[in-house]
């Protein structure tokens, strides 16, 4: 009887060892996936003398990217960084924001998806561009430059100018329904080079706190 408990308890171990290795798997890669997609869209931007956002759906746990044809200068304290509502949550947050504010409001840019090449004409009117995270690989958290708060629910975006030059963020991956840190990767992306870091853990957003580590020439990465 103690022989098959113990043989029981050894499996429960690796089973559970295994599932642990398999999350670490499908976190590390999620978080190649949101670097794939950070660096073709920072490519993207510069080739093509467009704006181009990364989308990221925290319900569908999908990523895709997106251009406009239009200027973009994003703006904070809004839920598309200034572009035009999408979801039902943008849409009100506009409605509310435009009670408050007075005065005609410039046309905000709209943005239409993407292939994920680095070369324009790679458009499709299906959803193939859109890339599902790991199966049960979620969203937990994230934050760029133009958002007060780490955002956590709908859709976050993350923007990339012509010129190379895209906003710092921070972007975690989870592996399970708790915001464990033990279970969660942080992919940080910085401003000027558009490179990406991937961290162990939920890694909070840093940004500047004066206009001379703003404008610092030399990014070595987050």
């Amino acid at each position: 009887m103690l022989v098959v408990l113990a043989l029981i308890g050894l499996l429960a171990a690796i089973v559970i060892a295994g599932s642990g290795q398999l999350s670490g798997a499908k976190l590390r890669k999620g978080s190649t996936m949101i670097t794939a997609a950070v660096r073709v869209a920072f490519i993207r931007a510069t080739v093509t003398s467009r704006s181009v956002r990364l989308v990221m759906d925290f319900e569908k746990s999908q990523i895709w990217l997106e251009e406009s044809d239009q200027p973009m200068l994003v703006q904070t304290k809004s839920p598309a960084g200034g572009a035009m509502a999408v979801t039902a949550s943008e849409q009100q947050a506009v409605a509310e924001n435009g009670r408050i504010m007075s005065g005609p409001a410039p046309q905000r840019p709209s943005f239409h998806a993407i292939g994920m090449g680095l070369v324009a004409g790679t458009e499709k009117k299906d959803d193939t561009n859109v890339r599902n995270l790991p199966s049960g690989i979620k969203l937990r958290e994230v934050q760029t430059a133009h958002d007060d708060e780490p955002r956590t629910k709908d859709r976050a975006y993350l923007y990339f100018w012509p010129g190379g030059m895209t906003e710092r963020a921070s972007i975690v991956l989870k592996s399970s329904e708790q915001n464990d840190d033990a279970t969660s990767m942080t992919v940080l992306v910085s401003p000027l080079t558009g490179t990406t870091t991937v961290k162990a853990g939920a890694v909070a957003l840093k940004l500047p706190t004066d206009d001379k580590e703003a404008s610092e020439r030399e990014d070595r990465g987050p």
